[in-house]
Order: structure tokens, then C-alpha cells, then sequence
């Protein structure tokens, strides 16, 4: 088991951390998930049937990891809320997620891509991640979300166009051109 997880290590940490941490952007987060995928992979590697390849098994669990995360934030977000009553006051906590470190991102025209990926909804977030950052194919991208080839397209699709419109409005606001 040793020498497959050294192998499944070697071939795909770097993809898998930044995969995760465009997802999280936080270093800290980014490395318990990473951790907690490690841990599935050596729990679940005996049943893996080899019906998709170990990249997209991989990178599903990362995808479904990462959910589940996100699940407990809302969670623990909801149970704050619901102690205090917010209405009364007409005061709301806004959830600011910081840009990823300048050390991974360094272009400023980057980083304003993904400052509007985060605009965009989760699926299409994930299609335009797995597709353009990480470089997957559609179908490694189908397999991964659970998506039939045809919904990864078309959300591929919307995904771009609702990015191009986020840049189109900031462009139009003054801010910097893309």
C-alpha cells in the first residue's frame, strides 16, 4: 500500500493542493483537506474498482471533501445566526473570502479572474476549475463532478459567459482592463 499511496503522492499532490486551495483559498484549510482526501484514499483504495481512472477518483473525492466542508461552514455559520436576532437590527455578517495568497497568484489581471470565479455558482466554479486551471479534459470533468459530458459543456458555457460579464461590469465601473 506503501508504494501506491508514495505513487498516487508523487503524481498528483501539486494538482490536488491547488485544486483544493482555488476551491478554499486558505493554506490552512487547504491542508487539512488535502490530508483528510489522503486519509480516504488509503481507507477506500481496496474497494476502488478501477471504473475511472485514479486521477478522477481522486480528484471526486477532493471535489466531495471540500462540499462536505463547505456543508459544516454553512452549518456553523446558520447556528450563529440563528443566536442572534439579526433582523432587529438590520445587521448581516458578510462572509469575505480573501483572494488567494500573492505568492500563488501574482497577476493582477489573475487575480481579479478569481475574484469573479467566486461570483460564480458552485458547479460552474468547479467545471472552470477542473477545466482551465487544472487542466482536465470533459470527460475527466464529467466523471469527476458526476455530470454527463453534455451539463459539464453547458455549464462550462455559462460558467465563461457569467465571468465575462462580471469583467465586462468592472471594466465598465472603471476598474482595470482584463
Amino acid at each position: 500500500m506503501k508504494a501506491v499511496f508514495d505513487e498516487i503522492y508523487d503524481k498528483y499532490h501539486q494538482d490536488l493542493y491547488q485544486f483544493i486551495f482555488y476551491m478554499v483559498k486558505d493554506k490552512e484549510t487547504t491542508e487539512d483537506l488535502v490530508q483528510e482526501v489522503y486519509i480516504k484514499v488509503m481507507h477506500s483504495y481496496t474497494s476502488f474498482k478501477g471504473d475511472s481512472t485514479l486521477k478522477t477518483w481522486l480528484f471526486s473525492i477532493a471535489r466531495h471533501k471540500t462540499i462536505d466542508y463547505f456543508r459544516a461552514q454553512k452549518r456553523k455559520r446558520n447556528r450563529i445566526t440563528d443566536f442572534f436576532d439579526w433582523q432587529e437590527k438590520g445587521e448581516f455578517i458578510q462572509d469575505k473570502q480573501p483572494l488567494p495568497d500573492e505568492i500563488t497568484i501574482q497577476n493582477e489581471e489573475l487575480k481579479k479572474v478569481y475574484h469573479h470565479l467566486d461570483r460564480c455558482s458552485p458547479d460552474q466554479k468547479s467545471v472552470l476549475i477542473l477545466r482551465y486551471i487544472q487542466s482536465f479534459s470533459i470527460q475527466e470533468t464529467a466523471d469527476i463532478l458526476n455530470f454527463s459530458i453534455s451539463k459539464v459543456k453547458t455549464t462550462q458555457h455559462r460558467g465563461l459567459k457569467t465571468l465575462r460579464k462580471y469583467v465586462s461590469e468592472e471594466q465598465q465601473e472603471g476598474g482595470d482592463t482584463l
